[in-house]
């Protein structure tokens, strides 16, 4: 990978100094940021494709077909933090109906509301 690297950024340097409206400002951004799209080459554990985040999106996206999506701007903020809380419950492996009744019975009880964020079932801790 290391030619096709040195040529797409000799191609990009070029671009730069060619000075084209729109163009040149875009490649110059690439350029800027030149070490990322090479991490998958140097790191295992990271993918070539962003498949993994498309299918992090396929639920929602089926959602919103089933739905109709929301008619109002308060609809798709609650949309948003639905479908935030239930995507972070799943990724903990938590159980999103349980966290849900966790926050109603923490709101009509007055009492703090429960977090997503302790730690993880079966998460490798660090040691220091």
């Amino acid at each position: 990978m290391k030619p096709v690297r040195a040529q797409l950024e000799a191609t990009l340097e070029r671009a730069v100094a060619a000075d084209i409206e729109r163009m040149s400002g875009s490649c110059a951004d690439i350029l800027e940021y030149q070490q990322a799209p090479w991490t998958f080459v140097e790191r295992d554990d990271v993918a070539p494709t962003n498949n993994d985040a498309k299918r992090e999106l396929w639920a929602f996206v089926l959602w919103r077909r089933r739905s109709f999506g929301t008619q109002s701007d308060r609809g798709n903020v609650f949309a948003a933090c639905m479908m935030t809380v239930a995507h972070t419950a799943r990724k903990r492996s938590k159980n999103i109906f349980a966290f849900l009744v966790a926050c109603v019975r923490a709101h009509v009880d007055r009492t703090d509301a429960p977090s997503l964020f302790g730690p993880a079932p079966n998460a490798p801790t660090c040691a220091a």
